[in-house]
């Protein structure tokens, strides 16, 4: 299958600055780096943005690079079907897949959502990320975004202050009813594993993302599981989901890691198949990287697509967010 009219690739390099700054276990950052793909066909476009994660071994120069290297088999006819051979999961297929699903949109003048064959989306409740930091300085970005009826903390860090059993239990003090959803970021260690376990049990926090390292995460298998425990850094696309189901209860599905709305929407299929909640979740990127996911998150039990309000300003036009309600993407923006 090849696309109809040769495709004309534009790709470029874009910095948002972050508000404030996002801290995990990792480390922080002030400014979100993301990589913007445009295909043009002489009549339509369509676009698609990615975020280079170097945890995956991912520069801003490596993925652009990649894209790249596609300009020849793009003039030559390729097309998304065809893009998911010619390139491994990971940011770069992102922003292709993301903008084939737009142009192909575009030339058929209808809508993503309908050409995948789902309802029109529907608004959702995102969480908002709280970024790890000293249990005070939590709690209070806590209390300040306590109008927020869903939040996701940033945790795995050291252990000064009473470490992440204090930090959490400070967050659950200072907005006892919102609903908390705890991100490690493969900051706890086996040792550590069970007290924090514990913590959140007691804060009653909804769900655990990648507590340990994914490289080492077999303890999952032989532990209790007092919350949810939900796979990230260990979950790609669908290769990865076999050897899953025996240390988590769900998944994050995110497009910068599966290569795009495509594979992202059969893995979301797979997943639930296996018995694996669903979080559609995102890198700090802006309306366009979560635009495609919008539609991803319909069929998500949690939703994690606030990186546009984690920016101190955002694409025009972008996402329109009412508090912590996100709603579906216009075609301006895209698909």
């Amino acid at each position: 299958m090849v696309n109809a009219r040769p495709i004309s690739l534009t790709v470029s390099a874009e910095s948002w600055p972050i508000a404030g700054s996002f801290t995990i276990s990792r480390g922080a950052k002030t400014q979100a780096e993301v990589v913007v793909v445009e295909l043009f066909d002489g009549v339509a476009r369509g676009r698609g943005e990615c975020v280079p994660y170097a945890r995956y071994g991912e520069s801003v120069a490596s993925v652009i690079a990649a894209i790249d290297a596609q300009r020849g088999a793009l003039a030559a006819g390729l097309d998304r079907p065809g893009l998911q051979d010619a390139m491994p999961p990971g940011a770069a297929r992102n922003a292709l897949d993301c903008a084939f699903w737009d142009i192909e949109a575009k030339r058929a003048k209808t809508s993503v959502a309908a050409m995948i064959g789902v309802a029109p989306p529907r608004p959702l409740t995102t969480a908002f990320t709280i970024s790890l930091g000293h249990p005070e300085a939590m709690a209070k970005a806590a209390m300040d975004a306590a109008q927020r009826p869903f939040l996701k903390i940033k945790l795995g860090g050291d252990d000064r202050d009473g470490g992440d059993p204090a930090r959490i239990a400070a967050i659950r003090r200072a907005v006892p009813t919102a609903v908390l959803i705890v991100d490690a970021n493969e900051g706890w260690t086996a040792k550590t594993l069970e007290q924090n376990l514990v913590a959140c049990a007691a804060a009653k926090v909804s769900l655990i993302e990648q507590p340990l390292p994914a490289a080492d995460d077999t303890a999952l298998a032989a532990i209790a599981h007092p919350v949810p425990i939900c796979a990230d850094e260990s979950a790609h696309d669908r290769a990865s989901l076999a050897g899953l189901t025996a240390r988590y209860d769900a998944v994050n599905i995110k497009l910068d890691k599966t290569g795009g709305l495509t594979e992202a929407i059969a893995m979301a299929d797979d997943a639930r198949a296996r018995g694996l909640d669903i979080m559609a979740g995102c890198m700090v990127g802006t309306s366009l990287a979560m635009a495609p996911a919008v539609l991803l998150a319909q069929r998500a039990r949690y939703v994690d697509l606030d990186g546009p309000l984690l920016l101190a300003r955002d694409r025009a036009p972008g996402l329109r967010y009412d508090g912590s309600t996100v709603y579906p993407p216009g075609a301006e923006l895209w698909g």
